[in-house]
């Protein structure tokens, strides 16, 4: 009986072990514990009777890869049931393939969440390049590399990128990704934030992204701001490249803000160097000064004061002689006396005439020309308006 009792009980226990025991089955995931670190294995306890092993291949195909220095003893891992036994008594264990699995479900997790990864692009092929996700194969297309038009795609090779999920498909190994659109949704927080942030008369520090005829687009960090090529420089420029070029780094003056629109007016001249802040101190109506011919247009001449500051010549105040272009009489470079007739501080313009800044030529008064062998006197040109005048 008590033979009997004993048996019992040793049954009892067996069964108790093996109740405690997981079930494994080939392809399975299970959670395992290091028990020890070889350069070649890991030693892993899954809760089953048996330990499993965890050869080096099936860690990594990195040869020079120490596995001392990556794992450590009682270190949790997920890996993969290959075979429940190796020959050896142990379950043979794949951490890749658990790494497979895990890295497929977090593909199809972001897809369906609309979240994004974190991918590296191994190589350029027709159409895109190919990057890789925990050894996962993801086509990103040319056209879904950047927000900007890619013409080669092999620079972004060796990258680090962050894209979307945008074709997910498990059964046929297919997963296509966008950096383009996390690029786009990124930029649009970035300038949404410096619209808000932004503000009239503030001074901001920016990169030329791009050059027009008509100025520079500045890049500051969010959304572009225009500089017009009046604002270039208090100097007169002709183009933009004259002052800026791509890839310069430039401190800016914020000129106005519309938020509404999006723009950005931005100023690279020294505001606070207007010449017109101190105009009426320096220069005054009547007063004859001198400057530079700069610029024809077809009413007149353009006349330099100084940087910044010019004034018009209109074509009848070139020459008493008649002047049908401005170009007849001058050139671009010339230095030349002006007389200021107006200056309009509200429109910034001013008004001035050559002519009146030089006597008038004598062959105009005749009567006054200098003539050796003239006999004309002062009481002969004089003398019809004093007949009638009686002197005391």
């Amino acid at each position: 009986m008590s033979e009997n009792n004993e048996n019992m009980s040793m049954n009892e226990v067996m069964d108790s072990i093996n109740d405690s025991m997981h079930r494994i089955h080939t392809g399975d995931l299970v959670n395992g514990k290091i028990i020890s670190v070889t350069e070649n294995e890991l030693l892993v306890n899954i809760g089953y009777m048996s330990d499993g092993v965890v050869p080096r291949n099936e860690i990594t195909d990195d040869e020079e890869v120490e596995l001392k220095t990556i794992f450590k003893p009682e270190e949790e891992i997920k890996v993969c049931i290959m075979e429940i036994n190796n020959g050896e008594g142990c379950v043979l264990l794949s951490k890749k393939k658990a790494d497979k699995f895990a890295a497929w479900d977090d593909l199809e997790k972001a897809y369906n969440n609309g979240e994004t990864v974190k991918v590296t692009v191994k190589e350029a092929v027709k159409g895109g390049t190919v990057a890789y996700y925990n050894n996962i194969r993801i086509f990103i297309p040319i056209s879904q590399l950047s927000f900007a038009r890619v013409e080669d795609a092999s620079v972004f090779n060796g990258r680090e990128m962050e894209v979307k999920i945008i074709e997910f498909d498990k059964d046929k190994q297919n997963i296509v990704a966008s950096a383009r659109d996390v690029e786009k949704a990124e930029s649009e927080k970035k300038r949404e934030e410096l619209l808000n942030s932004i503000t009239k008369g503030e001074r901001r520090e920016g990169i030329v992204v791009r050059l027009a005829k008509f100025g520079a687009f500045v890049d500051l960090g969010g959304a572009d701001g225009l500089i017009h090529i009046s604002e270039l420089s208090w100097n007169r420029v002709n183009d933009p490249s004259e002052v800026v070029s791509v890839g310069d780094k430039v401190s800016v003056y914020v000129l106005d803000v519309d938020k509404e629109k999006g723009r950005i007016s931005l100023a690279l001249k020294d505001v606070k160097g207007d010449p017109w802040n101190d105009i009426f101190s320096k220069y005054k109506v009547n007063s004859v000064v001198q400057g530079k011919v700069i610029k024809f247009i077809k009413v007149g001449a353009f006349v330099e004061l100084e940087p910044g500051l010019d004034g018009l010549v209109h074509i009848s105040e070139i020459s008493y002689d008649r002047v049908n272009n401005p170009s007849d009489k001058l050139t671009i470079g010339e230095a030349v006396s002006v007389k200021i007739l107006n200056i309009n501080e509200k429109d910034k313009r001013i008004s001035l005439s050559i002519k009146d800044a030089a006597e008038k030529p004598a062959e105009d008064y005749p009567e006054l020309k200098d003539d050796e062998n003239s006999s004309v006197t002062l009481g002969d040109l004089f003398k019809d308006k004093l007949k009638d005048f009686k002197f005391q």
